[in-house]
C-alpha cells in the first residue's frame, strides 16, 4: 500500500507495521461518526431515499402474506452479492440445488452454487437471530460461520475474527503492492468494539446516512479473512430491520452495487484515502431510493402473478390443497415430489396428483424429461424474480 495515496488524517491514520526487513503500511480508520458537511445534493439524494423506502415500507406493511415474496428477494440477493466476488451460480442454479435436498441428481452442485446456497442461510439466520440478540459482532460471527462452511475459503476461520493480517489488491499481489491494508488484528479489534458501539449509540444523523457510515467502516476494517464484502452487504439488511425502516427484508443493495461495480469500490476506498464521505453517502442514497423502487415493482407484479393463479383455479372449484400447492410454488418455485409431500404433510402420490394438476394448468413445467427424481419449475415465478427491471 502506497501511503502517498492517503490523505494524512483525513479519515484514519497510517500506521507503519515492522516485518521482515522493512515492514508494510496499514490504515487505521477514526470512530464513527466523522464530521460530515451538509449539502444540497445530499440532501435531495436522502430525501429520495427517504420517500422510495417509506413507499416500499408501507407497502411491505400491508401484504397479505409476506412469506410469499420474502424468498424470492432473500435467493435474488445471495446471487447478486456473491456474484460482485465472482461466483457464477444463476437463480435457477441456485433453487435447483435447494430443491434437490437429499435425492441423487445428474446436476451436481458446483463451488458457486454452494457459496449462494450459503449466503442466503447466513442471511436467514441473521434474521432470525436478530430477534434473539441484538445487532453485535457475535451476531456477525454467526453468520459469517453459516456463509463459509463447507466452501471455498473454509480454511480462513469460519465465524471468527481474524489473527493475521489482510489485504486488498489485484491477484497475486503482495501487502507491499496491495491498494489497501486494513487495520491489523489488534487494532482492528479495537475498531471493531468502536463499531458495535456506534451501532446502539444515540444519533442525530438520519438512520440511511448511518447505514452508510457503518457499511464502509466494516469494510475498511474488514475483520474477516474472507467474506467480508458478502458480510458487509449482510449487515445492510440487518440494520434496514434493526432500525425500524422495514418490516419485512425486502431491500437489497447488491443489485445496485454489483451493477456499478466499480465506483462502489472507488467510493469505498476515496473516504479511506481522501475522506470523500459525502460522494459515498450520496452513491449510496441513490442506491437505496434505485432499489426500494425496484422492490416494490417487484413486490406487486408477484403479487399479481399470485392472486391470478388463485383467480384461475378458485375459477376452477380446485381443492384447498392444491391452492396451498400454488402457494408453495411462490416460496420455492422449483419443487419435487418429496418435497411437496414433506412441505404439505400428504403422501406421495397426492402430491404427484396435485402437481401434475398444476402442469395442466401451465403453471409448472417438468424440467427433467426423466420417469424419476423430476423437477417441477415454476417458469414465470423465477423469470420474474431475475428480471431486470428497466426504469
Amino acid at each position: 500500500m502506497q501511503p502517498g495515496n492517503f490523505t494524512e488524517d483525513k479519515w484514519g491514520a497510517l500506521a507503519r507495521i515492522p516485518a521482515g526487513s522493512s515492514g508494510y503500511w496499514a490504515f487505521e480508520p477514526h470512530p464513527l461518526p466523522p464530521d460530515l458537511e451538509l449539502a444540497w445534493e445530499l440532501v435531495n439524494k436522502l430525501s429520495e431515499a427517504d420517500r422510495a423506502l417509506s413507499e416500499l415500507a408501507g407497502r411491505a406493511r400491508n401484504l397479505p402474506n409476506p412469506h410469499l415474496l420474502i424468498g424470492h428477494f432473500i435467493r435474488r440477493e445471495a446471487v447478486l452479492s456473491s456474484r460482485i466476488e465472482g461466483t457464477q451460480a444463476s437463480l435457477s442454479d441456485l433453487l435447483f440445488f435447494e430443491a434437490a435436498g437429499p435425492i441423487p441428481t445428474d446436476r451436481p452442485a458446483s463451488a458457486d452454487v454452494r457459496e449462494v446456497a450459503n449466503y442466503v442461510r447466513a442471511l436467514e439466520q441473521g434474521l432470525k437471530r436478530l430477534q434473539e440478540l441484538p445487532l453485535s459482532l457475535r451476531l456477525l460471527r454467526e453468520m459469517h460461520a453459516e456463509l463459509m462452511e463447507g466452501v471455498r475459503g473454509e480454511h480462513l476461520t469460519p465465524g471468527e475474527f481474524r489473527r493475521s493480517q489482510n489485504w486488498i489488491g489485484p491477484p497475486g499481489c503482495t501487502l507491499l503492492g496491495a491498494t489497501y491494508v486494513p487495520p491489523p488484528p489488534e487494532e482492528m479489534m479495537a475498531a471493531l468494539g468502536e463499531l458495535e458501539k456506534y451501532l446502539h449509540a444515540q444519533s442525530v444523523l438520519p438512520p440511511l446516512v448511518r447505514l452508510a457510515l457503518v457499511h464502509y467502516q466494516f469494510e475498511a476494517i474488514h475483520p474477516f479473512l474472507g467474506g467480508n464484502g458478502r458480510i458487509g452487504r449482510l449487515l445492510i439488511v440487518l440494520l434496514l430491520c434493526h432500525e425500524g425502516l422495514l418490516a419485512q427484508p425486502l431491500l437489497y443493495l447488491s443489485a445496485y452495487f454489483e451493477q456499478h461495480r466499480q465506483e462502489y469500490y472507488r467510493l469505498l476506498l476515496e473516504v479511506s484515502q481522501k475522506g470523500r464521505w459525502l460522494s459515498w453517502i450520496e452513491f449510496f442514497l441513490a442506491g437505496v431510493a434505485e432499489q426500494a423502487r425496484d422492490a416494490l415493482w417487484r413486490t406487486e407484479a408477484l403479487l399479481r402473478l399470485w392472486q391470478e393463479y388463485h383467480q384461475r383455479l378458485s375459477t376452477a372449484r380446485s381443492s384447498a390443497l392444491l391452492l396451498r400447492l400454488v402457494d408453495e410454488l411462490f416460496e420455492y418455485p422449483v419443487l419435487t415430489v418429496p418435497r411437496v409431500a414433506g412441505r404439505l404433510g400428504i403422501t406421495q402420490r397426492a402430491a404427484s396428483l396435485n402437481i401434475q394438476k398444476l402442469v395442466g394448468a401451465g403453471l409448472l413445467e417438468e424440467v427433467t424429461g426423466r420417469a424419476r427424481y423430476r423437477y417441477f419449475a415454476a417458469q414465470a415465478i423465477i423469470e420474474l424474480t431475475e428480471m431486470q427491471r428497466v426504469e
